[in-house]
């Protein structure tokens, strides 16, 4: 996984935290929500992290008439048999990059959730099984508001992480000029080679599920839950399905340090991720200016973290 951060730092100059979260996010199996301004590489990242591995890369663009049908497939009458035949859509695929997820309304929304949660689509009641591994990274502009439809909770709680993505610091800005300027016409999206196969990719994903946790790690994720829902500025509180998402995501967060043990740290590192877009902030603190991943931190930080 080491090699595929470095195939995509060969484009993308910073984001080291973005990536290495994307990099989490498929090692657990789970589907990660790019946030961001226009222009900082959200859809340039997650498409380089998929060029990197060997698998089948799809991509959807999202607008206001995309039908459910021209992401999940659709049956055709084939005149040759007379008989009805399933063309699968895009979603099939085994990494799939969604750009702008809220530009569709909710019916086209809704055709993503089986397959993320259940690792399937059902087409005129027949099922079909999406290929494994199968990881979704979804961007969405987070100040346009024209033209856009809002997910929902239910969406929201189908991602395991919600990464967002900031402006470079100076330095890079200067890094990204002058490589930009030096490459001319040269494409250097090309260099990106495929260092990971989807065989290596499926071992990795059974090695998450064995690293070990000590009784006190999860006392210390049940306890950051249980803080979510008793506290006083969040108005939702995070479900066990988010302490599934905590626990899985620092397994991957902690092997891709190269340990089989969680600590407490991995936990702290992933929980904003995690928890901020499955919790609810009260409508005071939301016009104070706070955000969710604030709270979540507050909350992860007043924990006494076992010994």
């Amino acid at each position: 996984m080491a090699a595929v951060a470095s195939e995509v730092k060969k484009v993308i100059v910073g984001q080291d935290d973005v990536i290495r979260k994307l990099l989490i996010s498929i090692l657990a199996a789970g589907h990660s929500l790019i946030e961001g301004m226009p222009g900082v590489a959200k859809t340039l990242t997650a498409k380089l992290i998929a060029k990197s591995i060997h698998g089948d890369f799809k991509r959807i663009q999202f607008t206001p008439d995309l039908m459910p049908s021209d992401v999940t497939g659709s049956s055709i009458l084939d005149l040759k048999t007379n008989e009805f035949r399933f063309i699968k859509g895009p979603i099939f695929g085994n990494i799939v990059l969604i750009d702008e997820i809220n530009r569709s309304p909710a019916k086209t929304q809704s055709s993503l959730f089986e397959c993320m949660s259940e690792y399937q689509v059902t087409v005129d009641g027949t099922t079909y099984v999406v290929p494994r591994p199968f990881v979704v990274f979804a961007t969405q502009n987070p100040i346009e508001h024209e033209g856009t439809y809002r997910l929902p909770e239910a969406q929201l709680d189908r991602f395991l992480f919600k990464i967002n993505v900031g402006y470079p610091i100076f330095e890079e800005e200067m890094d990204i000029l002058r490589e930009h300027h030096a490459q001319k016409a040269k494409s250097k999206e090309d260099l990106v080679q495929a260092v990971v196969s989807i065989e290596e990719l499926l071992h990795f994903q059974d090695l998450i599920k064995q690293v070990f946790v000590h009784e006190e790690v999860f006392t210390y994720i049940v306890h950051v839950i249980f803080n979510t829902r008793s506290n006083p500025n969040l108005t939702l509180g995070a479900s066990p399905r988010a302490s599934i998402a905590l626990l899985e995501a620092s397994k991957a967060c902690a092997a891709l340090q190269g340990r089989d043990f969680i600590t407490p740290d991995d936990v702290k590192y992933v929980a904003p991720n995690v928890l901020g877009h499955r919790v609810m902030l009260t409508p005071e603190k939301e016009m104070e200016g706070f955000t969710s991943d604030y709270i979540v931190r507050q909350i992860v930080d007043s924990i006494e973290i076992p010994r």
